[in-house]
């Protein structure tokens, strides 16, 4: 089970590394609205730049705390706790612009892995 864990905060790290730093100019089939880049997505939510800062920051902050709870388990609760936070404001976002569900997907995935890691890391789930 414990590799399996370390696979999801891997994924996630890779993963939201690659939103934030490779992919945040670029349009894909998962943005909102059509966004072609990150800014754009943050103005069909309605939000600032400030505000995709500030959540692009917290993401990858909880991120890099994922990765590093590998080698320093206590880390994995706080962490996996905020990424499935950010996740279910993503998915809220998605849902408040009415996007078609399949664009919430990805978060989707992203916050059940947040919620395993959590699980794990309490001992809810061995």
């Amino acid at each position: 089970m414990e590799d399996l864990v370390t696979a999801a905060k891997i994924i996630l790290f890779v993963s939201i590394v690659n939103v934030w730093f490779f992919r945040a100019s670029r349009g894909t089939q998962w943005r909102a609205g059509g966004a072609g880049n990150m800014k754009e997505e943050f103005k069909v939510y309605g939000l600032s730049e400030t505000m995709m800062y500030a959540v692009g920051f917290l993401k990858v902050l909880s991120a890099i705390g994922l990765i590093v709870s590998i080698w320093f388990p206590a880390l994995a609760i706080p962490a996996s706790a905020a990424m499935g936070f950010l996740m279910v404001g993503a998915i809220w976002m998605h849902l408040k612009v009415k996007d078609p569900l399949k664009k919430a997907l990805p978060a989707f995935l992203f916050l059940l892995l947040s919620v395993f890691i959590w699980l794990y890391s309490t001992g809810f789930i061995q």
